[in-house]
């Protein structure tokens, strides 16, 4: 657990925060299903990232014969398969280690904050492969500031906001966005916390180089301690 998990665990356990799971999550009747997007899942192949189309099929496919309204995964999975994508490419080492979790369901799909806190920014990261429409929002937990980001919205979520307004866990606060506004992926979700914003506004890496991994953990907490899925939630 790197340095900023550990952070955060430990303002978590000071005393009792006010925390919801960001989609209308039910462990009675929804399950997870974990999608693997590194080199090891060799039935997702480049050709089908490369086309938002088949890209959303696959996922859609997977979701279907899972009977899971849900998907999940990402954080710290070494993404090879953007290699193919510009926005995560580079003269040397390329970005692939992905710093969120994504939360993978239809467009439309409703985000609700993680805890309460007010909006620090918002911007939409309109570029192809980008976050599209990106809100983040400030928290107190327990003495120490954490931001939370949520990517790939639609356009309409980043209507009527403003810098300040005050927000509260379970609050909804976007919707996923179609592929044609959240950056051309699949309609998803990418959750991630922060505790340095370092002078970002309205957006964050949310992929790394693996050579920097050291030093994003200092600052790049494990969403899965807000989320707190259950074993039994995975499919």
């Amino acid at each position: 657990m790197g340095k900023a998990s550990v952070t955060l665990a430990a303002h978590l356990a000071i005393a009792e925060v006010p925390v919801s799971v960001v989609v209308d999550f039910d462990s009675g009747t929804d399950k997870l299903l974990r999608i693997d997007l590194t080199d090891a899942n060799t039935a997702l192949t480049p050709q089908i990232v490369d086309d938002v189309e088949a890209f959303s099929n696959w996922v859609n496919t997977n979701l279907d014969d899972a009977a899971c309204r849900y998907g999940i995964g990402g954080y710290l999975e070494n993404r090879t398969i953007y290699a193919g994508r510009q926005l995560f490419s580079d003269a040397g080492e390329a970005r692939s280690l992905h710093l969120g979790v994504d939360i993978w369901a239809a467009a439309g799909t409703v985000v609700r904050a993680a805890l309460d806190g007010t909006v620090h920014s918002f911007k939409d990261n309109a570029g192809q492969g980008d976050y599209g429409p990106t809100i983040i929002l400030q928290h107190n937990v327990n003495g120490l500031t954490l931001y939370s980001l949520y990517g790939h919205l639609n356009r309409a979520s980043l209507q009527h906001l403003q810098v300040g307004k005050q927000v509260h866990a379970g609050q909804k606060i976007a919707e996923f966005g179609a592929a044609d506004e959240n950056g051309n992926w699949p309609p998803h979700l990418h959750f991630q916390l922060m505790l340095d914003m370092q002078g970002n506004q309205g957006d964050f890496p949310g992929v790394c180089k693996p050579s920097q991994k050291a030093e994003y953990l200092e600052i790049i907490a494990d969403p899965n301690l807000l989320l707190n899925f259950l074993p039994e939630d995975y499919k």
